[in-house]
């Protein structure tokens, strides 16, 4: 381990003799940032944490930071000559109607949509699939600047009540409503204390089960505390709702539930972290009122997809990385082990649903989307027929169901509703956005590349027909790495923008990610969480060595765990880069598991401090504690937002606080905070606008773009 920290420290000399400030740029005044004397001692080292006081976001030594910090970035950003002609742009691609995924229930169909330029999604229902929709729920007028959001949204099965929940300002915690959905009046339900639970409602339509954190004093969530859940009886208050479940004893773990479609079984899933869960069962309208185990052994992942009677099937990566389907049937289980359904798969399983008496099973190869039709039994139906090599996603319905939607899109296709007949396999249109570009001058391909360690790992590339591979080209690479999340083709607005300009898209598979199953993932976490910067590293170096780019006219961008990547990249090569996006990032790893629970749950991904090699391992990559005093850094655009609590500021703070201290040339380091924002859900269409426009007027300057 101290060999490899050497090995940093090598680099990070190197790039201060190897990595040349602009000369046309002028050194930045940055505000003055008090470096305090905090030092924490882990396993005998002492490690300094001069800017622990960012970490108070309440504090008024905090507040005019960001207020200072601010009035150096948005005034540069809106000084760019390309910025203003980049945000019109942007607003004129949006500007096109998007059409969401309908769900079906009680007979009546509900999807989002969007005419262009709304801010917010707009809910709508209809009573047949081909019949005028009406609005339903229109969020644009919860607030006056657009940023309080329609969160999540489930109908009754009855078709009658519409459970739904709303975020100010960009928060995970949510707020639960009920709507009648035939005079659009809501009722005086209000459901607080929530974050990352949905409503799942009684079979009869009378309430919904959902989980909620205990109460501070002042009667918000206490997130540092663990959830329960509750039964929620429509037309009343949450003070006289229904405690169901509790976990017992001292834990971490959060209980969340589902309800099966039949009504007849509460299906519990005890979660902590993202690599192994339990799950147990209660049958509802029975005496019974202890939940009951059906997979208990915290040995794998299991995902309920539905029943069949007392028949549960689950999608599961136990004995069996890339996943596969099991059934468990509720009269035998005492019998012995779940019944294998469908067998694992050269592809990967991810996910599955249950809808006509068909197991509808979505695969990704190479990162991108097939989908297989198993009957009950697990014998092999038939296979959905795609457009493209692009992301089909939906596929949502009731075990009798005879239909079901999915949307499909891909990097140069927008995404695309389809109607999909189960028992005749027939795909029919539902909607086709048609955006204000032509797509047909641009080509996406993918590729693979060695990393450090001989992994063979894939990136898509996309840019205009014709090319030239001359090594001029402004290339933007992302990446994320992490929690089992798939990078698979998308169309993006903000991209297109991009790719306008002039600029090559690179989306690296990086290990730490689901394309190729759990150990794929595995391969990224922990101890091996170094793995995800050396193939990002590779991909980049790739991408020189064939001509795409060179190190001037390459940017990097990633949010939340891409945010960290993106700053272990250049704190470790900031010799390899020309500029950097670090966005919403995590980015102090010594005490990114401090300020509640939630944070606590990505040690599966991230390990703890607290144990000593998982300590050894963030030590060696932790951004905010690699910064190298009089190092070149490649300019750095740094985003997060002041609401944002799911990867708390601070981290951002801190590590801004960091770079402007120890950059040793005129490359700007700059952070932008946005207020009335959080992680990214929820955030309105002129706020995206906005910081689209400012991250890629920073690139076209950093990279010396032309008009």
């Amino acid at each position: 381990m101290r060999k490899h920290l050497w090995t940093i420290v090598f680099f990070s000399l190197a790039a201060f003799v190897l990595t040349a400030c602009s000369p046309a740029e002028t050194p930045i005044v940055y505000p003055e940032t008090e470096r305090g004397d905090v030092v924490d001692t882990y396993f005998g080292e002492e490690i300094a944490d001069p800017y622990r006081w960012l970490e108070d976001l309440d504090g008024d030594a905090t507040a005019t930071w960001v207020k200072a910090q601010n009035a150096i970035s948005f005034p540069y950003l809106e000084a760019i000559p390309q910025r203003e002609a980049i945000k019109i742009r942007l607003t004129e691609l949006w500007n096109y109607e998007r059409v969401g995924t309908p769900k079906k229930e009680g007979g009546r169909y509900y999807y989002e949509r969007n005419d262009g330029l709304q801010d917010q999604d707009v809910l709508y229902v209809t009573d047949a699939v081909d019949a005028e929709p009406r609005v339903l729920i229109d969020p644009n007028a919860f607030s006056e600047d657009a940023t309080v959001a329609l969160a999540s949204w489930v109908p009754s099965p009855d078709g009658k009540w519409l459970a739904y929940s709303t975020s100010d300002g960009g928060t995970d915690w949510k707020t639960w409503h009920i709507r009648n959905v035939d005079t659009g009046e809501d009722l005086n339900d209000a459901v607080s204390r929530c974050k990352f639970t949905d409503a799942s409602w009684s079979g009869d339509s009378e309430g919904f089960f959902y989980s909620r954190y205990p109460a501070h004093d002042d009667g918000t969530g206490d997130g540092s505390k663990t959830t329960s859940i509750y039964f929620h009886q429509r037309g009343t208050t949450q003070e006289t709702d229904e405690h169901v479940y509790t976990i017992p004893g001292e834990t971490a773990k959060n209980p969340y539930a589902t309800v099966t479609q039949d009504g007849r079984f509460l299906i519990i899933s005890q979660q902590l972290g993202y690599d192994a869960n339990d799950v147990f069962y209660l049958p509802l309208g029975t005496r019974i009122s202890e939940p009951l185990p059906i997979f208990d052994q915290w040995d794998a992942r299991y995902n309920f997809v539905g029943n069949d009677e007392r028949t549960l099937f689950f999608w599961t990566n136990n004995d069996a990385p890339k996943g596969r389907v099991v059934a468990v049937d509720l009269g035998r289980r005492s019998a012995g082990k779940p019944r294998e359904i469908v067998a694992e798969a050269e592809e990967t399983l991810s996910s599955v649903d249950f809808v006509g008496g068909t197991l509808i099973c979505q695969y990704l190869r190479d990162a991108h989307s097939l989908v297989r039709l198993h009957a009950g039994d697990g014998s092999f139906a038939s296979e959905v027929e795609l457009p493209g090599m692009g992301t089909a996603r939906g596929f949502s319905g009731h075990g009798d169901d005879p239909e079901t939607f999915f949307s499909y899109t891909d990097f140069t296709t927008p995404t695309a509703i389809y109607r999909y007949a189960v028992d005749s396999g027939q795909s029919t249109l539902f909607a086709g956005p048609v955006p204000p570009i032509d797509l047909s001058g641009y080509e996406a391909k993918q590729v693979f590349f060695e990393s450090k360690d001989g992994t063979r790992v894939p990136m898509f590339i996309v840019h205009k027909t014709g090319i030239s591979l001359d090594g001029q080209n402004p290339t933007l690479l992302y990446g994320y790495g992490g929690f089992n999340s798939s990078l698979t083709p998308s169309y993006r607005t903000t991209r297109m923008v991009w790719l306008e300009m002039g600029g090559v898209l690179a989306i690296a598979n990086l290990r730490g990610g689901g394309e190729y199953g759990r150990a794929w993932h595995i391969a990224g976490t922990k101890l091996q969480k170094q793995n995800v910067f050396d193939d990002f590293i590779a991909a980049a170096e790739w991408l020189i060595a064939n001509g795409y780019t060179t190190t001037p006219k390459l940017a990097i961008q990633g949010g939340s765990n891409g945010g960290l990547l993106v700053g272990a990249a250049i704190t470790q090569r900031p010799d390899l880069f020309g500029a950097a996006l670090p966005a919403v990032g995590v980015l102090d790893m010594l005490r990114y598991h401090l300020p509640s629970a939630n944070a606590r749950q990505w040690a599966s991904d991230y390990g703890l401090s607290e144990n000593e090699d998982e300590y050894r391992a963030q030590r060696a990559y932790s951004p905010y504690h690699n910064t190298v005093d009089g190092n070149r850094y490649p300019p750095t655009l740094i985003t997060t937002a002041d609401h944002d609590d799911r990867v708390v500021p601070w981290h951002s703070f801190k590590f801004a606080a960091a770079m402007q201290h120890a950059q040793g040339c005129a490359n700007p380091i700059l952070i932008r905070v946005e207020t009335r924002a959080g992680h990214g859900a929820g955030k309105p269409t002129w706020m995206q606008i906005e910081v689209a426009a400012d991250q890629w007027a920073f690139l076209a300057k950093a990279l010396e773009m032309k008009d």
